[in-house]
């Protein structure tokens, strides 16, 4: 509880400084230089976003760009690039963004525009709850917190019995997957100081241990085992969302995940490639050490390489979605988002 306090005071009060209160100078120092050879890679990714939104808020493609988790991805995005509503050089985007969201909040706190396509509407509302959040503790508007609420409150009412959630706002099954996304979301929302019951994130803290396997990765359902990258990432990320920073379960996962340090492969040719590296990420932030030191190196040098010529990034969701997680991926060191802040 008090990390998440402390995160949200450094976002409110907008002071760089504290937000690598913990860093050592030559640490700070280790972030720029890491970085550096991906900024030019960044501006052409987050320009190529801003051409491709819409007025509404959503983007041009017309497979998935009108659906929540991909506007929200865009919107943190611009946010990790030190953007807010309406100031920075993507304050305009990130207000559509937001705008667009909150006018495709339902009544009961759903997030989901009727002419989105989606392959589960609940990972749309997590990722979308997650940037209202994180947008929130930028800009604290009445209707902002109004729609943030209602779409929290459905979170917390919606985990079912195992503690997790799955594709459709019910409390029935579960999966790994989108339970991610749901306590990412809730971490936010209490970063930005509302309320999320304790026994919600007990319950999830409890299914995702469940999840794990002998092997340190992760299950995708509790009758559905077996480890696989894509999962076990997001799995450890689940755990340091929970509160959970130490111990044996993620000693584990990230001994798991050291097996899949990038080699070069190019994005699209693994299942889930960009949602895999978007949380390994975070999880290797958190890490830090060598692990960092070796991981992102690596992911940054491949996501370069697989940079399109007008600044996209491609997978089968489409190229605003890949675009939007591989700037979020490249951006970590920024360390400006509580969400992914260590």
């Amino acid at each position: 509880m008090n990390r998440w306090v402390a995160a949200w005071c450094f976002l409110a009060l907008c002071d760089a400084v504290a937000a690598v209160a913990e860093e050592s100078p030559d640490a700070e120092q280790s972030a720029g230089v890491l970085i550096e050879p991906a900024v030019g890679a960044i501006d052409r990714g987050l320009a190529y976003l801003a051409a491709q939104q819409n007025e509404d808020g959503s983007f041009r493609s017309n497979s998935m760009g009108r659906n929540p988790a991909v506007v929200g991805l865009g919107g943190i995005a611009f946010l990790s690039a030190g953007s807010s509503p309406d100031r920075g050089p993507y304050g305009g985007e990130v207000s559509r963004a937001v705008e667009y969201l909150i006018a495709n909040t339902r009544p009961d706190g759903f997030i989901c525009p009727p002419d989105a396509r989606s392959h589960g509407p609940m990972y749309g509302h997590g990722f979308a709850t997650l940037f209202l959040a994180e947008a929130y503790g930028m800009t604290p508007r009445d209707d902002l917190r109004d729609s943030l609420s209602r779409s929290v409150e459905l979170i917390v009412r919606t985990q079912n019995s195992e503690g997790g959630w799955r594709y459709n706002p019910e409390p029935r099954d579960a999966d790994l997957s989108v339970t991610i996304c749901q306590i990412m979301a809730l971490r936010a929302a209490r970063n930005a100081g509302l309320h999320v019951p304790k026994q919600t994130i007990d319950n999830c803290e409890e299914y995702v241990k469940l999840c794990q396997e002998s092997d340190g990765g992760f299950s995708y359902m509790l009758n559905n085992r077996g480890s696989m990258f894509p999962r076990s990432a997001a799995g450890v990320v689940a755990l340091y969302s929970a509160g959970i920073y130490e111990g044996p379960e993620i000693d584990k996962g990230l001994t798991y995940l050291d097996r899949f340090v990038p080699r070069r492969n190019q994005p699209g040719r693994e299942s889930h490639y960009f949602y895999g590296h978007y949380y390994a990420v975070q999880a290797m932030w958190h890490a830090g050490g060598p692990r960092w030191q070796r991981w992102y190196p690596a992911i940054r040098d491949t996501l370069i390489r697989a940079q399109r010529g007008d600044g996209a990034w491609q997978d089968s969701v489409g190229p605003e979605y890949a675009t939007a997680m591989a700037c979020i991926i490249l951006q970590v060191p920024n360390n400006t988002l509580p969400i992914f802040q260590r």
